[in-house]
């Protein structure tokens, strides 16, 4: 489709966001508001946030009514909210803004929270169709999927819409159009209460359509215009729990092809769960069954083997983690540290080259470079109340299952060995041993079975 492009000369328009989320999400069947379901372990509407961004609005509008509450807490005064009680359609939704956009002169970006990956191309591209040289009033962002369901349709000509019909509204003729409105819309402040007003309910719902503001332009003979995207996934809706795991899906997917695009070997990319801030570097191999929680960075060159799970964490060039790690938030793994199986890490820190190798807890730890954890260590870090550090020295080495009783410190080159508790200091190059006398009774074995052998079989030859 051809369209009028903006005029190069022209300063920016101001610019403010409507974000319409006042829908009692009853197919989610959750105490949680719908908009705040995380994909990629963070809330569709945070996404929808920072795509909106990108474009420096003015102002930012999100309408509520069920769970205003939530909306209001996960906001935390980034956006005005405007009260949509009772709910009369997405028109009646949209006109609730008029006090938050109160004094406002520019252009008016509507989209939907449940809809949460426009990209802001995409947004930009409806912006630059609402300043064409033809100045259409209203611009529709429509998308053509592979079966067109429920979806209203866009009768149009070209770029130029004829007619807005909702599905439960249509002809056959009119639901046999591939083209399908995705609710989205541009459209100027010094337009948008002016139409909204002249919007009624005389449909199948009774509600107030927000897609009639196109057909009450349009009987003033001003053509209103579609923007088409290349990607209908961007416009998908999200209203029960199989439409976010589908969501989730194709995010994942996108991801994980663009880790590999980046310089990332996935072993089996389909296993490999990413978060929607996960940095990777470059020659970072990942395999099987690796989950990655929000707040990772992993450097260049790094090793993540199978089943690991990591969540807050930072990882320096050339370390090695798993199989089976788990890395809590705050973990930090220098340059050429290794984690190996069944370690956890939380608010430590693994110097330069240091080793945990199996079966550790690393918790408010401080392990200083090339010091090496043997297996079974734990950093005893709470007392019941309050959390303590434990800091390990430059190449100490600890003893196999040892218990480290914070708060503690254990010196440079010192030795802690195997099966002790130290709950005191460890100097510089000492060696500790925490064990009992060991008591040796030779032959106390072999009468002891002897005993016990005897008594079982009089019990059973009774």
């Amino acid at each position: 489709m051809t369209s009028a492009g903006p005029d190069p000369t022209s300063m920016p328009t101001p610019l403010a966001i409507v974000i319409l989320a006042a829908g009692k999400g009853t197919r989610m069947k959750s105490d949680l508001h719908k908009v705040l379901h995380p994909i990629a372990g963070r809330p569709m509407l945070e996404h929808l946030l920072e795509h909106a961004g990108e474009l420096a609005p003015e102002r930012q509008v999100v309408v509520a009514g069920h769970g205003r509450e939530q909306l209001e807490r996960a906001l935390a005064g980034r956006a005005t909210i405007a009260l949509q009680e009772p709910q009369l359609g997405t028109g009646h939704a949209v006109a609730q803004t008029k006090a938050a956009l109160d004094g406002f002169v520019g252009d008016v970006l509507i989209l939907y929270g449940d809809v949460p990956f426009v990209r802001a191309q995409t947004m930009q591209s409806m912006l630059d169709r609402l300043h064409g040289s033809d100045e259409p009033p209203v611009v529709v962002l429509g998308f053509e999927p592979e079966d067109a369901l429920q979806y209203g349709r866009i009768i149009a000509q070209g770029d130029r819409i004829e007619r807005m019909v909702e599905h439960k509204d249509a002809t056959p003729e009119q639901r046999a159009t591939r083209l399908c409105n995705s609710g989205l819309m541009a459209v100027r402040s010094q337009d948008l209460f002016a139409l909204l007003d002249r919007v009624g309910n005389d449909n199948a719902q009774g509600e107030y359509y927000l897609t009639d503001i196109v057909n009450v332009a349009n009987e003033d003979g001003r053509y209103c215009a579609v923007v088409v995207t290349d990607d209908p996934d961007e416009v998908a809706g999200i209203n029960s729990r199989g439409e976010l795991a589908q969501a989730e899906g194709r995010w994942q997917q996108k991801r994980r092809a663009q880790a590999m695009v980046d310089g990332s070997t996935l072993i089996a990319p389909e296993t490999v769960w990413f978060s929607w801030d996960t940095q990777l570097g470059r020659d970072v191999t990942v395999e099987p069954n690796v989950v990655f929680g929000p707040g990772v960075t992993v450097a260049d060159e790094v090793v993540i083997h199978a089943f690991s799970h990591l969540e807050g964490a930072t990882l320096e060039s050339g370390v090695s983690i798993g199989p089976y790690a788990r890395l809590r938030p705050g973990a930090v793994l220098k340059k050429g540290s290794r984690v190996g199986n069944f370690v956890e890490m939380k608010q430590a820190v693994l110097g330069e080259g240091a080793k945990a190798n199996h079966l550790t807890y690393l918790g408010d730890a401080e392990v200083g470079p090339g010091a090496n954890i043997g297996a079974g260590t734990i950093t005893c870090n709470y007392d019941g109340y309050f959390k303590h550090k434990t800091v390990i020295g430059p190449r100490a080495f600890i003893g196999s299952n040892s218990a480290l009783i914070a708060p503690v410190r254990i010196g440079a080159d010192a030795i802690v060995g195997a099966g002790s508790a130290v709950s005191r200091d460890v100097g510089d190059g000492e060696l500790r041993l925490v064990r009992a006398e060991q008591l040796v009774k030779p032959g106390w074995a072999d009468s002891f079975h002897d005993a016990m052998k005897k008594k079982k079989a009089e019990k059973f030859a009774k």
